[in-house]
């Protein structure tokens, strides 16, 4: 059974508050370690319990000198790499930072290591980023989800002076991660730099809080008292609900009546990429005589809004609908065979232990047939012959 985290970051995000969450689920034992690594740098952290807007929560505070030197990607990445942290937490936490530096490069105009980081290079924005980075890494998590992001909005201050908020850099960060996001719902910076480029580099996916068991709950708080909700972020982790239940699944679907049906197979193709488990189209006769599809996808609830999307953005409907539907996937694994030097992959389906039917590959099929020069009906009723008789003999 897999490990799933879920993030709440309906009222924002920032380095602190994923620390206040990370040391709520006892994610964070290594961290004095971390701390005495980096003793000349002059910094000490504490977690306290506090409430925000009648919510309890831990205050993750790091501290440091005031007057910090502008540092470079290369600065920063030296201290990364004599941190006491495993590999992949400093490979982590350098990705982080990179990803802030190409954003910073784009926003100014100049190149990554040419960027002179400001906030972000301060001492306690690279403990925040390493102590996230050393918790997310402690927790060993298969997948971990993001509810969309609150931005905030208005402006804030900086060194650059008054910037909207979301900021530029908020924004292109935002750019090719699997985060959805908005503006608001308050006229303050919710969501950091910091937190965001956290959330690029660990979240899988973003959606609701997907099926589970829950084990452990924390609650970071932000620095603010907003006056109308409560400024933390949730980490919620427990056992992914078994993939074989019916717990969350739905289809979505759309009539569409007027699209090249040259662009089906590409529509197919991105909703699957965006985490649909099925896609398929039924011809129907609408309204008025009109030849139509309807486009059907079957999704769990960690992908309903990238599907949403895909069908919003690559067909013409103007909306969509939904239902649940019981799903229960037999258990599956694989046999590969050799056919003429080539190798076929064949899948097998079990129920409750008893072997229900196999498939080969069919790209592995047809790529086997194309480089023996053979019909691809032969590879395929040679790999089917081939799984039998290894599985039986």
């Amino acid at each position: 059974m897999s490990r799933v985290g879920w993030l709440d970051c309906s009222s924002g995000v920032s380095g602190d508050m994923l620390l206040g969450a990370l040391d709520a689920v006892a994610a964070l034992a290594a961290m004095p370690a971390l701390l005495a690594s980096l003793t000349d740098l002059g910094v000490g952290c504490a977690a306290m319990p506090t409430t925000r807007n009648g919510i309890a929560a831990t205050a993750y505070r790091v501290t440091a000198a005031e007057d910090q030197p502008h540092r470079t990607l290369g600065d920063v990445l030296t201290i990364i790499d004599r941190a006491a942290v495993p590999e992949p937490v400093k490979e982590r936490a350098a990705r982080v930072f990179r990803r802030l530096a190409e954003v910073e490069a784009g926003v100014h105009g100049t190149e990554p290591d040419e960027v002179h980081f400001h906030e972000v290079g301060a001492v306690d924005s690279i403990v925040d980023i390493l102590g996230a980075c050393l918790g997310f890494h402690a927790l060993e998590l298969d997948r971990l989800v993001a509810s969309p992001v609150a931005l905030g909005g208005g402006t804030t201050e900086s060194l650059h002076g008054t910037l909207p908020v979301p900021t530029p850099a908020a924004v292109g960060l935002l750019a090719g991660s699997a985060l959805t996001a908005h503006g608001g719902p308050v006229d303050v910076e919710l969501a950091t730099p910091t937190g965001i480029a956290l959330l690029a580099e660990w979240v899988t996916s973003s959606g609701p809080m997907p099926a589970m068991t829950v084990a452990a709950i924390g609650v970071g708080a932000g620095g603010r008292d907003l006056p109308d909700r409560a400024n933390v972020v949730r980490l919620v982790v427990g056992a992914a609900a078994d993939a074989g239940s019916a717990a969350g699944w739905h289809t979505i679907e759309a009539n569409v009546d007027d699209l090249d049906p040259r662009l089906w197979p590409i529509v197919i193709d991105k909703l699957l990429a965006a985490g649909a488990a099925d896609a398929w189209l039924t011809p129907i006769l609408m309204k008025k005589g009109r030849p139509a599809h309807t486009v059907s996808v079957l999704v769990g609830p960690d992908a309903s809004e990238a599907v949403r999307q895909v069908l919003v953005a690559e067909t013409s409907t103007i909306g969509v609908r939904s239902a649940p539907v019981d799903k229960h996937a037999l258990e599956r694994s694989w046999v590969t065979v050799d056919i003429d030097g080539e190798k076929v992959r064949v899948k097998l389906a079990h129920d409750a232990g008893v072997r229900t039917n196999l498939s080969p590959e069919f790209e592995d099929v047809a790529a086997a047939a194309a480089a023996l020069g053979r019909p691809a009906k032969e590879i395929l009723a040679r790999a089917t012959a081939a799984a039998l008789s290894s599985l039986e003999g």
